[in-house]
């Protein structure tokens, strides 16, 4: 395998070409390999969650989903995850141990379209349901909500088939809007002032869950009196 070093520096931070030896080159063809196998299970569960989308809008006449992201960990991401929790740093002990190698990022209108799109992920013959944890029913301390989900998804390799995990994380607009800012507040928080900003962000998280519910119902009121007028 002939390796585009340009292409494939950012596996390394701070290592030079000279550097790269028969015995780094191989590192980097692993790390090559999984990385392709992961974005080949995002691409399994996209074009699933893409197929639904579309066919909402035919039936529905709406999309259920907002939107869609996709992403797989940087080599240095794993190998500062699997220190951190005390693994082995090997490739084999990242597809045991880490479940989020492969993450997908669900946006969805409603809260309804939430559990909706599990229910259709989870009913596929081909992808096994390994994990699931509610922070919409049973939020985080710091207001943080979303439905996470780990699965197995089959990839087909050219001569071998792989269950690779990923972890989908499922949320509305609104959870979104607030994990987004609250991520990049985190890093801001002065140590003084740390706690009454960490209840304010609570605070906030309840408000647009309320705003979320609040326009669950209005969807509802609205679509239950079109259906009626059609009768």
């Amino acid at each position: 395998m002939q390796i585009d070093y340009s292409k494939a520096r950012y596996l390394f931070d701070g290592v030079t070409l000279e550097e790269l030896n028969e015995e780094m080159a191989k590192a980097i063809r692993s790390f090559l390999t999984v990385e392709n196998i992961y974005a080949s299970a995002i691409r399994e569960i996209t074009t699933k969650l893409e197929n639904l989308n579309d066919e909402f809008k035919v039936t529905m006449d709406r999309n259920p989903i907002h939107q869609i992201k996709a992403r797989v960990k940087t080599p240095k991401s794993i190998a500062e995850k699997l220190i951190r929790k005390g693994y082995e740093l090997s490739i084999q002990s990242a597809k045991e141990n880490l479940n989020d190698i492969a993450g997908v990022r669900v946006i969805c209108s409603y809260i309804d379209d939430i559990y909706m799109i599990e229910e259709f992920l989870t009913s596929q013959e081909d992808i096994k349901l390994l994990k699931r944890t509610d922070y919409i029913q049973n939020p985080k301390p710091n207001g943080y909500r979303s439905l996470h989900l780990v699965v197995a998804v089959p990839v087909s390799l050219y001569k071998s088939r792989e269950n690779v995990k990923v972890e989908i994380q499922i949320r509305t607009i609104a959870m979104d809007f607030w994990a987004s800012l609250e991520h990049d507040l985190a890093y801001k928080l002065p140590e003084g002032k740390k706690e009454g900003i960490v209840r304010e962000l609570k605070d906030c998280a309840d408000v647009i869950a309320q705003v979320d519910m609040r326009m669950q119902k209005l969807y509802k009121m609205i679509t239950n009196g079109q259906a009626l007028k059609k009768e």
